[in-house]
């Protein structure tokens, strides 16, 4: 084999691509990695960093509304959009600083252009008009959210990427969609203020989650001011930007400023050079790999949601982190996906890990269901009606813990502190030892005694 000019060269500087890039240069590697846009990728620069900030932002108004039981004042609070999004950039701006930092110390190469394949192992970095060659290319190109509607005006509508841009903030908007990012950003728009309609195709929202957390979300948001339109769809956008008017298959109509279409995001796979590389995609267009993040090249490899797999940042960098152990720590690692915990930040939030309801209903035979609505002590004085759910599934069989289910008040962080027992597979029982820690809302989770709901699957004569 000839000399490459890298041991390893990164496509795509997201979480997975940096995390790989820096620890594969702290093992002495020659590691370069390649951006065409900033360090950081969707989490850092339009994903969970700016959603969480503004989605605190979007909490603000209810706690003000609620200070005012307890005693405060708050006439002549006021909100700026602009402000918001002006400091939400400095602080993106900031953490992609960090990102550069730490790959830069580590000894990674950073490039700022568009890279695709020539082949096996050549690159054409495309800002430079000029190739390199490296010994194992990971692909981490991350993805990109769909605007392939087929319909009149779709050119109009905007997506989560520059949602955190708007120059302004509309008065008047349409979200179409139904899963997490649609949701949570509906809800930050009604919580600045702004008249927001969802607008999804299916009988629900949240498909994937547990029907119970469905069911309380859509309520819940409803509550908050988001008007929901279930088992609709949308057929053409009229105007221009800022004076539009969405219109849907059942002929209503809607004036809104804005039209913000989350309905999926595909892998960035588009012109790459994949084929020239020999590098499998399947027909959504994500890379094909194996268990171990390999291509059907051998030296080349792929992580995060290019791949399609689970869509998170914190499994994107553990699949880096496998990447390394397996090609230079002479330790063969594959990710474990049961049991990712995951979290909705919209309001209410939702935090779950483990099987849904449905999910177990599939699998044992029999099933306890633990319910708990209980409203925070906050609330009571604040005045507001909002609970929140507690739901555990449990095998009736073997008392093993099969999923956690929440709704409200900080449910992501607890869905983080749940995934720990799960994940080792206590029993109810375990829970059921477990010292209350009073007044708190994690209570109700070692407190809930009696089921629900007892559900035994039928034998098959």
């Amino acid at each position: 084999m000839g000399t490459f000019d890298y041991d390893l060269f990164v496509i795509g500087a997201g979480s997975g691509g940096v995390r790989a890039a820096r620890l594969a240069a702290q093992r002495g590697k020659r590691v370069a990695i390649a951006e065409e846009d900033k360090v950081g990728g969707t989490c850092v620069i339009r994903g969970c960093v700016p959603k969480k900030l503004f989605v605190t932002a979007s909490h603000f108004p209810d706690s003000f509304e609620d200070a005012v039981g307890f005693g405060w004042r708050t006439e002549g609070v006021h909100f700026n959009w602009s402000t918001l999004v002006d400091n939400v950039a400095g602080d993106v701006a900031w953490l992609s600083s960090i990102y550069i930092r730490n790959l830069e110390a580590a000894g990674a190469e950073i490039i700022h252009s568009r890279a695709v394949l020539e082949d096996a192992h050549t690159v054409r970095l495309m800002a430079e008009n000029r190739c390199v060659t490296a010994e194992t290319i990971l692909i981490a190109t991350g993805g990109r959210p769909r605007r392939d509607l087929d319909i009149a005006g779709i050119d109009h509508i905007i997506t989560s990427n520059e949602f955190f841009h708007l120059p302004k903030q509309p008065k008047r908007v349409l979200v179409v969609g139904g899963g997490f990012i649609a949701v949570e950003i509906a809800s930050i728009f009604a919580g600045l203020g702004t008249e927001t309609t969802l607008m999804h195709r299916g009988n629900q929202i949240l498909r994937g989650f547990d029907v119970d957390v469905r069911r309380t979300v859509c309520a819940g948001i409803e509550r908050r001011g988001v008007t929901v339109l279930l088992e609709e769809q949308l057929s053409a956008i009229e105007g221009e930007r800022g004076a539009l008017t969405a219109v849907t298959h059942s002929g209503a109509s809607f004036n809104v400023e804005e039209v913000l279409l989350a309905i999926g995001r595909l892998p960035n796979t588009d012109g790459l050079g994949l084929d020239k590389a020999g590098v499998e995609i399947d027909p959504r267009g994500a890379v094909v790999v194996d268990a171990y993040s390999r291509t059907s090249v051998d030296n080349i490899y792929a992580v995060g949601d290019v791949t399609n797999r689970l869509q998170f940042t914190p499994v994107a960098i553990r699949e880096g982190v496998a990447f390394i152990e397996t090609v230079y720590g002479d330790n063969p690692m594959s990710v474990d996906y049961d049991n990712v915990p995951v979290a909705v930040f919209s309001t209410p939030e939702v935090g779950a890990v483990g099987l849904t309801e449905e999910e177990a209903r599939e699998t044992f035979p029999a099933l306890h269901i633990y319910r708990a609505s209980v409203k925070p002590l906050p609330y009571r004085i604040a005045g507001r009606d909002d609970r929140m759910l507690l739901k555990l599934i449990v095998d009736a069989d073997t008392d093993r813990l099969l999923g956690c289910h929440m709704v409200g008040p900080e449910a992501g962080e607890l869905a983080q502190l749940m995934a720990i027992p799960v994940k080792l597979g206590i029993t109810k029982r375990d829970l059921d030892s477990t010292v209350a820690l009073h007044p708190t809302l994690a209570e109700e989770l070692v407190t809930m005694h009696t089921p629900a709901e007892t559900i035994r699957r039928q034998a098959a004569e």
